[in-house]
């Protein structure tokens, strides 16, 4: 489709690098109110939203994502400046091109061919933008969420343009997603010379069978929608940097990625069993990062089915795997939220890229959903 690779060139271009946005969504709304979109900037803090709509009648389609970007890394090590959009080999290289400024451009163009298509439609149409989803996700999509709660508005479809294919456009799509539970623990041990430990306790040590069986546990099984839930130490901090030191403490990060055959509470309880279990003197910190969700499975699933088979040939397979999204917000006021988007082999990565090919069939798929869901 016509006009997404343009726009797409002009967002990458904008060093969005969160929880900045650049000038993306200013871009953005000038598209959509050409389109006869209403648009609704909501600031918060240094993050920018924006809440578009078009039509106040049910039931509201909305396409959800985000204009902010990772880092780029050592720019010495891409292949091409990553904020100057270049194309190589059939692919456009740059920061945002997989995550997500082409599914954001593929929502505009897609948004602005149906109201040609059809100026009168039925219901309406929204997009959701925020440059916090990269960061900490506290002034993002979760402020525009309770924003359109407390004004009593409601989203019966929504797709997030989070890059969800694997090898393919399209070959999978997400109905969900697991919960993430980090903590931060603190092993206390006594500080002395190596050379005498009967004087000291060393927390590494002490720990060290505790944290063989907690990564030995299996905390569920999963179920038919969700993966069994892991976790895994991400960072491990002891000693004072000399060889002739026994540490005083053991710092150990955690992350859970649970399903929803396990809740928050439940997994709090089980590891500090564990711990007590082994007698260790401890402090513990917890941080929850996102509730797992799933989609009710209706009209927008077999819509978007409909879309990839008609555009792609394929037949998208459901998947509730990988990080977190700001789906985990649009659920509270939608029941249907799915997850589609490129490729997302190269996201965060160096030489970030889509291809050009999928940058073409994205739009349709989109556009192709409009058109079922709002005849």
């Amino acid at each position: 489709m016509d006009g997404a690779l343009e726009l797409v060139r002009d967002l990458i271009a904008r060093r969005s690098v969160t929880p900045e946005d650049a000038g993306c969504q200013e871009l953005v709304a000038r598209r959509l109110e050409a389109a006869g979109f209403r648009c609704e900037p909501l600031r918060c803090g240094a993050v920018t939203n924006l809440w578009a709509r078009r039509g106040r009648a049910a039931p509201l389609v909305c396409f959800a994502g985000h204009t902010d970007v990772v880092p780029p890394g050592p720019l010495e090590e891409w292949l091409s400046d990553p904020f100057v959009p270049t194309e190589r080999h059939g692919r456009l290289y740059g920061r945002g091109a997989a995550d997500m400024k082409s599914s954001i451009a593929s929502f505009v163009v897609a948004c602005e061919a149906f109201v040609r298509e059809r100026p009168a439609h039925a219901g309406s149409i929204a997009l959701l933008l925020t440059s916090d989803e990269e960061g900490p996700s506290v002034d993002g999509t979760v402020r525009v969420v309770e924003r359109l709660k407390a004004r009593g508005e409601t989203i019966q479809y929504c797709i997030v343009g989070e890059p969800t294919s694997v090898e393919r456009l399209g070959d999978t799509v997400k109905n969900g997603r697991r919960g993430s539970l980090s903590g931060k623990l603190r092993v206390r041990g006594v500080q002395g010379h190596v050379a005498y430990p009967h004087l000291a306790r060393n927390p590494v040590h002490l720990a060290a069978p505790a944290l063989a069986e907690l990564a030995a546990t299996r905390w569920d099984e999963g179920n038919a929608s969700f993966p069994p839930t892991t976790w895994q130490v991400s960072n491990l901090r002891a000693g004072t940097g000399a060889e002739n030191v026994i540490p005083g403490a053991l710092e150990v990060r955690f992350n859970f990625r649970y399903s929803t055959e396990s809740s928050e509470q439940s997994l709090r309880e089980r590891l500090e069993a564990v711990l007590r279990r082994h007698g260790l003197e401890y402090e513990l910190a917890w941080q929850s990062g996102a509730q797992p969700f799933l989609s009710r499975t209706g009209e927008l699933l077999a819509a978007v089915r409909r879309a990839v088979k008609a555009r792609t040939g394929l037949e998208p397979e459901l998947s509730t795997t990988g990080g977190t999204s700001d789906g985990r917000f649009v659920i509270e006021i939608c029941p249907e939220v799915l997850e589609l988007g490129p490729v997302n082999a190269s996201i965060h990565k160096l030489n970030e890229h889509i291809e050009l090919a999928a940058l073409e069939r994205l739009p349709e798929i989109y556009l192709d959903t409009l058109r079922a869901l709002l005849p």
